[in-house]
């Protein structure tokens, strides 16, 4: 990170989180197209700091340019998703397992309490932004002790790829969620009875290829 003297962030690195937090919170949807000298005048800078803040959002795969267009927030078909589910499920597997050892009674606590509140969300009317939102938060809990910080750095940025789609298997199919939240016990109590860091991994990478095959069935237009 860079920052000047005296601990303010530089005006690049202040236009990256602004303009990463608006991705990434749905602000600027999958296919936005970012206008830097707009954004420049919005922000109150000139456009050097935004072109560099873009180049950084490309390098991370949120920002892509088109031919003609410019850059627009990155978006993500079927293949690609599939691409990302599939790489996911290898990391996220290995990172929780190699988190185990690491993880603390408050960690475990944590996540269960993520995990009635995705249940009580099945209850009444289904909130899919919700739903994933804390999804993501039980399965980095489970993953942010890894010692590996280099596998966490990427899955990290996996996971933002996801985010920017807007939807997941879990907008169009709620039943499925009761799945996901069920699957989310069974990781769980692995992990407490002390089993075996190998079925931990596998229960994981199923759990998620399961979301993924589930995303890929199905044919709905985007739920939010």
């Amino acid at each position: 990170m860079t920052e000047h003297a005296g601990g303010s962030i530089s005006k690049s690195e202040r236009v990256y989180r602004t303009l990463r937090q608006g991705i990434l919170s749905g602000r600027y949807s999958a296919g936005y197209r970012l206008v830097l000298d707009r954004i420049a005048r919005e922000i109150g800078v000139s456009a050097v700091p935004v072109r560099e803040a873009v180049r950084r959002l490309e390098a991370e795969g949120l920002v892509e340019f088109q031919r003609n267009v410019g850059a627009i927030v990155t978006g993500v078909d079927k293949k690609d998703y599939a691409v990302t589910m599939e790489t996911m499920a290898v990391m996220e597997g290995y990172a929780t397992a190699l988190s185990i050892p690491y993880l603390a009674e408050e960690d475990l606590k944590e996540a269960h309490e993520l995990n009635d509140q995705m249940r009580e969300l099945l209850v009444g009317e289904f909130d899919p932004r919700k739903f994933t939102t804390l999804n993501n938060r039980f399965h980095r809990i489970l993953t942010q002790r890894c010692p590996n910080h280099r596998l966490f750095d990427l899955l990290e940025r996996e996971w933002d790829r996801i985010t920017i789609i807007r939807r997941s298997a879990f907008a169009f199919d709620p039943s499925y969620s009761t799945r996901s939240v069920d699957e989310h016990e069974e990781i769980l109590k692995l992990i407490e009875e002390g089993s075996p860091s190998v079925d931990v991994e596998l229960l994981v990478r199923e759990h998620k290829m399961r979301t993924m095959r589930k995303y890929i069935a199905t044919d709905h237009k985007p739920a939010y």
